[in-house]
């Protein structure tokens, strides 16, 4: 009898153990940080999509209701920011030194992508051995009827509706608008200060407006990432996994040789920097797009003491003019094409193809799935295959998530850099001493 007695209380104790961690588990839950149920969600995301491929199209409209949320926040966003930035400046000559500096620190800093992507895809090849594909596919054809020409890029910079860009996601003519706005109300003085506590306004809900909509990031990336690997399947990356390969080597040495050193010129420190910034990254990679990110990444710069006359003028315009993993990507991809094809391109002709690419990916942010227009309007100028792409779209999903983690990442240096050069500090514990 008393053996039954013990295990009966035994029994009791356990229910009693069981209902009490399951009455706190929601308490211990909600001590963990975004960051890690961002990053337990990608990491089931690419489990769902490649052993429960099924499940994909279900989780797809959580996808796109979490990048649908993002994308109504940015115009004003950017906007709000941008005009009070400017605003802050003081006056437009101190503005038009802060924009000569970023230009400057842009164009820099695509060069040397340009150069890290065409000596790796030199140095490795990933292009010989394969085989371009018969025919082309629908989407390589509708980006080859995609003009890219420097007439065009001018004429694309103002919007003719302030609406349209809006309802567009063109971003590139959303930053020159507002940027111009900014100008004009900086201009008027006190008259303007009706439109200055607008935009302050603004610029607070949307911030609160962001946190909400961040709250649905797990679910967002956990249904991006399943969507990729259900679409596209881990296998189609195996005979391609050279050029995969190659880009994210080429990135990382692109992040280790540049952004790193640019990092230590601005004397920021990098553990900080990088804690800071992760929720960020992990968005990009996962959504493949910088957009998502912005808001958050802005919020980040804030925290380290970046003046919001420079954070909030330098980043967005940096979206349109500092891709610099999109333009390392287009370096190697270009190159792999022609080695796919057989066709051995001198020094020459690999270095007039980055001028163009250096010339032709400024402003094309909004242009739906930009690198791959830039790509074919670049084959098709140097008498390459555009069969080449339909070879890189199988795969094009992965290589998106790493370049726009860079140009994120590529963006937010900047930023600091150019804070640097205006003289500014940092907030404590990000600024090395």
């Amino acid at each position: 009898m008393a053996p039954i007695l013990t295990r009966r209380v035994k029994c009791v104790k356990l229910k009693i153990v069981s209902h009490s961690s399951f009455r706190y588990a929601p308490r211990m839950f909600r001590k963990i940080k975004l960051t890690t149920w961002i990053f337990i969600a990608l990491i089931l995301g690419f489990l769902v999509g490649h052993y429960l491929p099924g499940w994909a199209p279900a989780l797809k409209p959580f996808r796109t209701l979490f990048l649908n949320g993002v994308k109504c926040i940015i115009a004003p966003l950017i906007f709000a920011s941008i005009v009070l930035g400017i605003s802050s400046a003081g006056s437009v000559k101190g503005l038009g030194k802060t924009g000569v500096r970023a230009i400057v620190y842009f164009e820099l800093a695509t060069t040397l992508a340009l150069a890290v992507g065409l000596f790796m895809v030199n140095w490795l090849r990933p292009g010989d051995g394969l085989s371009l594909g018969n025919g082309v596919s629908e989407i390589v054809d509708k980006a080859r009827q995609t003009p890219l020409t420097f007439s065009g890029f001018f004429e694309h910079l103002l919007p003719t509706n302030f609406a349209e860009a809006i309802v567009k996601g063109d971003v590139l003519q959303i930053v020159l608008f507002s940027s111009l706005f900014g100008v004009a109300v900086l201009l008027s003085g006190e008259k303007a200060k009706p439109i200055l506590q607008f935009c302050e306004g603004l610029n607070e809900v949307m911030f609160k407006f962001t946190g909400l909509i961040m709250s649905l990031a797990p679910i967002g990336v956990g249904a991006a990432a399943a969507t990729s690997v259900a679409d596209h399947g881990i296998g189609v990356m195996i005979p391609m996994l050279k050029l995969v390969g190659t880009l994210y080597l080429a990135l990382l040495i692109f992040v280790v040789l540049v952004l790193v050193p640019a990092m230590v010129y601005a004397r920021v420190k990098m553990k900080p920097f990088l804690k800071e910034i992760r929720p960020s990254l992990l968005l990009a990679f996962a959504t493949t797009s910088s957009e998502s990110a912005y808001p958050s990444a802005l919020e980040s710069l804030d925290k380290m003491g970046v003046k919001k006359r420079i954070s909030s003028f330098v980043l967005p315009l940096g979206y349109s003019f500092n891709l610099d993993g999109s333009t390392l990507y287009l370096a190697i991809a270009s190159v792999f094409v022609a080695q796919a094809a057989g066709i051995e391109l001198s020094l020459g002709t690999q270095l007039t193809m980055m001028l163009t690419l250096m010339l032709t990916t400024k402003g094309v942010a909004a242009v739906p799935r930009a690198s791959i227009v830039v790509l074919s309007g670049t084959l098709t100028a140097f008498g390459l295959p555009l069969e080449g792409i339909t070879l890189i779209l199988g795969v094009d999903e992965f290589m998106d998530m790493a370049r726009t983690t860079v140009n994120l990442f590529g963006n937010c240096v900047a930023t600091l850099v150019v804070s640097r050069w205006e003289g500014e500090a940092l907030s404590e514990g990000f600024e090395q001493a």
